[in-house]
């Protein structure tokens, strides 16, 4: 497999890479020359994501719970000390709930905040204590079109997203001349196994069926692109940029056409309920 190897000589950390996206940066990120640590809560599974990639002097596979700041700081200090530094860390562990405000049951959201967005913070830390002695390193969040535009049925998910945008975006700055960079990427619908193992709450109603979008490898590339530029944000794809201004300058037309799926979504799920 031919690759540019313009990771050469790096050391990443992914979080979330037992699966879709995490799995699809964590290869590209070790088909450019970097050494790449993938981690999980489930060993089988990222044990059998380093198996797919098929790079094993270039990854390793090991367990990390994000919501554990203990454990993320471990595992910090087990790469720094086994690979001498970390030069990449990205934040993609996550996952989506599928619920209105209404019904939500408020631990479910709780739960997703620990993962989504404290776990992120958790990661955001122990790679700014690391990347600080060596002064120079970049932070990769992994948040999403919904923390720019809230979803109806997904709004603790975007929430979650905003918030992520929001702290990394603050990071940068108060990083600003410490050599550490900070990038937020935000995918649009990505056709991974990440809808399908949402959690279904009280009013689990789908905004949108039969979706189709990106690639877990195209959002993975955009990834790698705003890493080699240190990028602020990335948006993929990168028409979603006009949804973003659509929503900041016309929020009102674009509320009301996510009201329209909202709608449609829910007249779906009634008629299911009644068919024979």
């Amino acid at each position: 497999m031919k690759t540019t190897e313009r990771l050469h000589g790096k050391v990443a950390v992914v979080t979330g890479a037992s699966m879709g996206l995490g799995e699809a940066i964590a290869q590209l990120l070790a088909q450019e020359g970097a050494t790449v640590v993938m981690t999980s809560r489930d060993d089988d599974r990222v044990q059998a994501a380093q198996r797919r990639i098929g790079l094993p002097e270039r990854t390793f596979a090991t367990t990390c719970d994000v919501r554990d700041a203990g454990e993320v700081h471990r595992l910090a200090h087990a790469v720094v000390g086994r690979f001498g530094c970390i030069d990449i860390w990205v934040n993609n562990a996550g996952y989506g709930l599928r619920d209105t405000v209404s019904a939500m049951n408020i631990e479910q959201g709780r739960d997703l905040f620990e993962t989504n967005f404290f776990g992120a913070v958790h990661g955001m830390q122990a790679a700014a204590a690391a990347m600080q002695v060596q002064r120079n390193g970049i932070i990769v969040n992994i948040s999403s079109v919904a923390g720019h535009i809230p979803l109806p049925n997904g709004a603790a998910y975007s929430a979650s997203k905003f918030a992520m945008n929001a702290i990394g975006k603050a990071m940068r700055m108060e990083l600003s001349g410490s050599g550490i960079h900070v990038l937020t990427v935000c995918p649009g619908y990505v056709d991974t196994a990440f809808g399908k193992n949402r959690i279904r709450g009280n009013d689990p109603v789908e905004l949108r069926e039969n979706q189709s979008g990106v690639t877990a490898e195209e959002v993975a590339s955009a990834t790698l692109h705003g890493i080699l530029r240190r990028k602020r944000e990335v948006v993929v794809p990168a028409h979603y940029h006009l949804f973003i201004k659509a929503y900041q300058l016309l929020p009102g037309l674009m509320e009301r056409v996510l009201i329209g799926m909202a709608r449609k979504a829910r007249l779906r799920a009634e008629a299911r309920k009644v068919a024979p």
